[in-house]
């Protein structure tokens, strides 16, 4: 009886860290169409929710990478699963509660780090796993930036001599279909995340003896995510889409393409790639085009120093609620 009901508080937390990951990383694929009015935000909503289910269902290559190789699979329990989730709750309502978009990948695998650390001793880190998540910060940093930079740069050079208002119309039209891009990005990234977790965590239960994803995972999942973002989006939103620089149609065009690309490829080769990073790298990439001030540089200092914060913070509560929980059960 014990054991089954640890099993449902573990589901509940990963539902609940699907939840908040609603309210601070989901955001990310909407916040820019959202913010330059191409579409409305309960559109946007079903949009992001619609793709992220069907993103989430092409491929398994990073729920296998953050089940397998961040710690060792055989030093997980449901313990160590629920004290991940415990401090990814934890941190992104912190981190929302001022408006800052968090990195639910980054939170995950220090979560996961430090909980393996109580549970197991420094012998539990992968080096592969680790690898990855260092390659995937410098891809979204690099290549968001950079990836935006160029491709807004482009448009500037190949519509020079056009009219505002075509160049306006066209890319309200085409931004729809980069947002889409991005929300099935997301859904191939980001989506799969909690996915295997959840899965983990049925198996580890004794419910899923073969280690497979169902599909009704996928699908509760995604659910619990797109209520996250109908509940709590709006404030990432506002930060990213507003905030940080202004974004017209074509700027959302520019940094939504740059953003998902960066994603798409990245996820081929298993690597959890930050989507909050990514996408943030992009619009200061995109605000750099018109000048280096366009960009509200003090907005992206404490966005970047809630990314920084997030590994020490996520490992710390991990490890701790790890100990906690081992002593008292």
């Amino acid at each position: 009886m014990d054991a089954t009901l640890g099993l449902y508080a573990t589901l509940l937390l990963v539902l609940a860290a699907e939840f908040v990951n609603g309210w601070t990383d989901a955001p990310n694929a909407i916040a820019t169409v959202v913010s330059t009015r191409v579409l409305s935000p309960r559109i946007a909503l079903v949009l992001a929710t619609v793709l992220n289910v069907v993103g989430a269902m092409f491929g398994q290559q990073v729920a296998l990478t953050l089940a397998k190789d961040i710690i060792r699979p055989e030093a997980a329990d449901l313990s160590v699963i629920a004290a991940s989730m415990t401090a990814i709750v934890f941190w992104s309502t912190l981190a929302w509660r001022f408006g800052l978009p968090t990195s639910e990948s980054h939170a995950l695998v220090a979560a996961m780090a430090g909980a393996g650390l109580a549970a197991a001793g420094p012998s539990v880190l992968l080096a592969k796993g680790w690898s990855k998540v260092g390659i995937g910060l410098l891809c979204s940093t690099f290549f968001g930036f950079s990836g935006g930079f160029l491709i807004m740069g482009s448009i500037y050079w190949i519509f020079q001599k056009a009219r505002r208002a075509l160049v306006q119309k066209l890319f309200g039209r085409l931004q729809i279909l980069s947002a889409a891009f991005m929300a099935f990005g997301h859904g191939t990234g980001d989506g799969q995340k909690f996915i295997g977790v959840f899965s983990l965590a049925l198996f580890l239960g004794g419910l899923n003896p073969e280690k497979t994803i169902p599909a009704w995972v996928v699908l509760l999942c995604a659910v619990v995510m797109g209520v996250g973002t109908a509940f709590g989006g709006w404030r990432i939103i506002r930060t990213m889409g507003i905030r940080l620089t202004k974004l017209e149609p074509v700027q959302g065009f520019a940094a939504e393409v740059a953003a998902g690309a960066t994603i798409t490829i990245a996820t081929r080769f298993g690597i959890p790639l930050s989507t909050t990073h990514t996408i943030n790298t992009a619009i200061m990439g995109v605000g750099a085009t018109r000048r280096f001030s366009a960009v509200r540089w003090g907005v992206g200092a404490h966005i970047v120093g809630a990314w920084i914060l997030t590994f020490p913070v996520c490992a710390a509560v991990g490890f701790v609620v790890t100990k906690v929980l081992r002593a008292l059960l």
